[in-house]
């Protein structure tokens, strides 16, 4: 498995456990909502934890390239964060309406974020990193530490 499927597949995996979230949210099953939002933001952060801690600086010391898409990234995943705060400071308020407005904004900016990572640094990645098995399981050491 590439590096590029791999993270593509986490991905995945993290927008199905925020739908869900925020399906319960509509439900208003504020308690189903809140256990599945725990298990979306653990998910997250296991990801960007992966990335900052071992993919992206794997690629760096590969490349050399510390000011290019690696950075943008970083900054990104810092804005996800601050949504993230926004979005549970509504949930446990139980306010449908903020919720699902930052919600939406949250989404949107997840699949850009995941665009640019699909399509064009998970490539380089895989081209820089050729033992995609071992950054993989370091990867996965990060995200269990």
């Amino acid at each position: 498995m590439s590096i590029s499927e791999f993270m593509t597949h986490k991905h995945r995996e993290c927008d199905q456990l925020f739908s869900d979230a925020e399906n319960s949210v509509v439900a208003e099953q504020w308690s189903d909502a809140k256990q599945k939002w725990h298990l979306f933001k653990a998910d997250l952060e296991d990801h960007l934890v992966m990335e900052e801690n071992v993919l992206f600086p794997q690629f760096e010391e590969a490349t050399g390239m510390t000011q290019g898409p690696t950075m943008v990234m970083r900054m990104e995943h810092q804005q996800m964060r601050s949504i993230c705060s926004n979005l549970e400071s509504a949930l446990m308020s139980e306010d449908k309406e903020a919720f699902l407005g930052l919600s939406d904004s949250l989404m949107v900016f997840i699949q850009q974020h995941n665009m640019k990572e699909e399509q064009m640094l998970y490539p380089m990645v895989d081209r820089a990193l050729i033992q995609a098995e071992a950054v993989i399981a370091d990867m996965k050491s990060a995200a269990c530490a």
